[in-house]
């Protein structure tokens, strides 16, 4: 944790992964974030694996410096807990649909009326001036949805997911880009509430036409989209005689020095070869003189070659390899620092660094409720209002 947001005040009452990561990047930041969760708890914890203590993984690497608060909202009490914490807080994070936020009172205009300086956050599927704004979202759904899962299908494959929670944390990334660029803006004097409409369809189709949109930048034809050089057959990791790696030739110069290598004179002594808008239209043909000479060595013979030549290139890396990466051993990426006590031996840091910065070490993930009481006597309310809230299910602690 690096104390650069110390003395801001985050509500995140968000689920599974799309919110969480966002509330727990502020938290790495320094915010003081409060996790309001419902009774029966974030459903990420009930993923698997766990650890002894019974905390999912994915909920643990998702909820790191937060403090955990339980509030039924939908009783009075709940509610009016929620809207006192939210009278003093500076940011508030919901992943809910528009809909349902506004039945339970806590919509942009309910907010703002509480605090009148806040930056509300709306962390949803889709925009709500659209068609599809009532729709539930998940990451599969999204990655559809944007035209992530078609991508295999412009090189001859079939659509698939990628495989990871990928819609959920780029949009988790731009999320919180808008909120610190509210926050800024409140620095720099801007007044009012602000409010952030995050929707994850937008972000991630976004994401995906970054390069894709290509020619129809410029022409109205659907038919123009796609970076053709993105779905070149041979553009993929290279089979070496033992296994995998990824290299990637990129100006004229290092092309010329790949396949001078593999003995391709007749592609480099071609005189298109010299211009680079020629190399990049014949780009498939460049891949497959590589992808064909890959298997004539093995991968640590490969690596040698392309690090003499000054080639961009890796191993493929399997998700088990990255645990004993030598590099992020070297920047201690897998430190648990702090986090020991909710029974991780490895968690994953901001993979940013600061220097000439404090760092802190991080909190873990908290228990269902763990600080609701600590979190509702800071917030004025006596032992006794405590325990009628309890009495009255409008809380819970840990």
């Amino acid at each position: 944790m690096v104390p650069l947001l110390s003395g801001l005040r985050v509500i995140d009452l968000t689920t599974v992964i799309y919110g969480p990561l966002i509330g727990q990047i502020l938290g790495d930041f320094g915010a003081e974030v409060i996790k309001v969760e419902a009774p029966e708890g974030d459903i990420a914890r009930e993923t698997h694996p766990r650890s002894a203590a019974g905390d999912a993984a994915m909920y643990l690497n998702n909820n790191r410096n937060k403090r955990g608060v339980v509030l039924d909202l939908k009783t009075p009490g709940g509610a009016a807990v929620l809207r006192r914490l939210l009278a003093g807080a500076d940011v508030f994070i919901h992943n809910m649909r528009v809909a349902a936020i506004e039945r339970l009172g806590f919509g942009f205009t309910d907010v703002a009326a509480l605090n009148p300086d806040i930056i509300y956050l709306a962390a949803v599927g889709f925009g709500r001036e659209g068609r599809y704004r009532d729709r539930p979202a998940f990451d599969d759904v999204i990655q559809a949805a944007s035209g992530l899962a078609s991508l295999p299908s412009y090189r001859g494959g079939t659509p698939d997911y990628v495989a990871g929670v990928m819609a959920d944390k780029i949009a988790a990334l731009y999320a919180t880009h808008g909120v610190l660029a509210a926050i800024a803006a409140r620095a720099r004097g801007v007044a009012g509430p602000i409010e952030v409409e995050a929707a994850m369809f937008e972000s991630v189709a976004g994401f995906v036409l970054n390069e894709h949109l290509a020619g129809a930048t410029f022409d109205a034809a659907a038919d123009k989209v796609g970076y053709h050089r993105m779905f070149a057959p041979a553009r993929r990791p290279y089979r070496t005689a033992d296994g995998w790696i990824a290299a990637l030739p990129y100006t004229g110069a290092q092309w010329r020095r790949v396949l001078d290598h593999v003995g391709r004179q007749d592609i480099t002594g071609a005189a298109w070869f010299a211009e680079g808008a020629e190399r990049n239209r014949r780009i498939a043909e460049l891949y497959e003189a590589v992808a064909a000479a890959m298997p004539a060595q093995t991968t640590e013979e490969w690596l040698a070659v392309l690090a003499r030549l000054d080639i961009p290139h890796s191993r493929v890396n399997r998700l088990e390899d990255l645990l004993e990466d030598p590099h992020l051993r070297d920047v201690d990426f897998f430190a648990p620092n702090g986090v020991e006590a909710a029974g991780q031996l490895r968690a994953l840091r901001q993979p940013l660094r600061y220097h000439g910065v404090e760092n802190r070490p991080d909190l873990p993930a908290p228990g269902l409720g763990a600080d609701t009481d600590a979190v509702l006597r800071e917030a004025g309310y006596a032992e006794a209002e405590i325990a009628a809230l309890r009495e009255a299910g409008a809380v819970r602690g840990g």
